[in-house]
């Protein structure tokens, strides 16, 4: 019903704010409830109990982050875009940091799909790179370790606000994680080229797909090139 995404939708927003002025980083289901002008019977229907109420508030913060993604201006350079990519979201961190702890922060019990939608956005920033011969390994597995690695100089800086003002340990770590996952693009390749050749192939083919194949045939040769990039896969030598 209409109504009830309109009073879901505003108690999304009084939670939000609660979650950024509360000196613990929570929120009381009462005071969102009041907010609004809502009885806690209405916040159990909407949303199943608080721990639903916090899922969506989650949620929620993803497409706010997406949205300053979508904002940041794309270059030609899949690297420089993704360089880039890091800064915003140490941006995002230090603009919303309850909002982000909430995303980012393991919660065994959540539902929430924050952290696997930010994951997918990386894995597609990541794919471009790759489709330009720029990725040294999978992007999946690329991606498991550039969030891990920007996640927790993140959390490491919203425990030490201060140190949001002084970019110099957040790039140390950028630097070193990406030193690990990407190479220069070059006329020629360095180390494995088969593994090389297959992540290319393998990225320009779900960005562009082709018609020169049946998607059957397509989704064949996509799983022979996982199977040659996959971690732990035999390398040429």
């Amino acid at each position: 019903m209409e109504a009830d995404a309109t009073i879901r939708a505003a108690m999304i927003e009084a939670a939000l704010q609660q979650l950024a002025g509360s000196s613990d980083h929570d929120v009381a289901t009462r005071a969102v409830c009041e907010a609004v002008g809502v009885t806690q019977p209405v916040l159990y229907r909407l949303f199943g109990d608080k721990r639903g109420l916090l899922d969506a508030v989650a949620d929620h913060g993803y497409e706010r982050y997406a949205a300053l993604k979508a904002a940041q201006e794309q270059t030609g350079d899949p690297v420089t875009d993704l360089l880039a990519g890091w800064d915003g979201h140490m941006a995002f961190a230090r603009e919303h940091p309850a909002l982000y702890q909430l995303m980012f922060t393991p919660r065994p019990w959540s539902h929430s799909t924050a952290r696997q939608r930010v994951f997918d956005l990386l894995v597609a920033a990541l794919v471009r790179c790759a489709a330009v011969g720029a990725l040294r390994t999978e992007p999946r597995t690329a991606a498991e370790l550039i969030l891990s690695a920007n996640v927790g100089i993140a959390l490491h800086h919203i425990a030490a606000p201060a140190l949001f003002s002084d970019s110099t340990v957040s790039h140390l770590m950028r630097d070193a994680m990406f030193s690990r996952v990407l190479t220069r693009p070059t006329g020629h390749d360095e180390g494995d080229p088969l593994h090389s050749a297959a992540l290319r192939l393998h990225a320009q083919l779900e960005l562009n797909g082709t018609d020169a194949l049946e998607p059957v045939e397509t989704a064949l040769l996509l799983r022979w090139l996982a199977r040659i990039t996959e971690p732990g896969a035999r390398q040429g030598g």
